[in-house]
């Protein structure tokens, strides 16, 4: 077959007009539905966050309407992630809110604990307190321990230190955050000093 370069133009323009032909007047879906509620996102505020469930770092979108948490999904312009989530991190939506088995609306998860709780002593039910008490009485255990367990010399040798008080970080924390933790755990004299994203 002898196809000239205008003969060839000629059909490439042809198809060209007959696909588009086609595609205009076939009907579409799309264009045709619409949907019976309003999408699931409108009027949403995004903001961006990290996955608070190990060191990977992954990002995400937190999805906002009136203050109020509506949706979490994989952040696909983080460049760890790219948008896909572990199965912890896709279930994080349920910290804060879970969907009620018998009305299958989104309601605040009862049993998340949103103020500081002790069980004294010798008690087997947890009280409330006051995150002001919930500070003092940490502090008080703190220097209590430090003081009872620090340890100046041994075998002849200074060496300042406490056995007594144990650190594990978090991975949800930055460096910077990991940083200040070490050097507050230092000061103190603590020698175990670890972090979960290690493990």
């Amino acid at each position: 077959m002898n196809l000239s370069r205008r003969g060839f133009f000629k059909a490439a323009g042809a198809a060209f007009a007959t696909s588009m032909a086609f595609e205009l007047s076939s009907k579409s879906e799309t264009l045709a539905v619409e949907p019976s509620a309003d999408w699931k996102l409108v009027n949403t505020e995004e903001y961006t966050n990290i996955c608070c469930y190990c060191s990977g770092g992954c990002g995400v979108i937190c999805s906002t309407r009136d203050g109020e948490l509506v949706n979490i999904e994989g952040d696909p312009d983080h460049p760890i992630n790219e948008g896909g989530l572990c199965p912890k991190g896709a279930t994080m939506f349920q910290l804060r809110n879970v969907v009620d088995p018998e009305t299958r609306e989104i309601i605040k998860n009862t049993n998340r604990k949103t103020r500081p709780m002790v069980r004294r002593p010798g008690a087997s039910e947890w009280e409330d307190i006051t995150w002001d008490d919930a500070v003092a009485e940490i502090a008080q255990w703190v220097k209590k321990t430090r003081d009872e367990t620090f340890e100046t010399m041994h075998d002849g040798i200074t060496v300042n230190r406490c056995h007594g008080i144990a650190s594990l970080g978090g991975s949800q924390q930055n460096s910077e955050e990991e940083y200040l933790i070490n050097k507050m755990m230092r000061s103190l004299g603590v020698i175990a000093i670890d972090n979960q994203a290690r493990v």
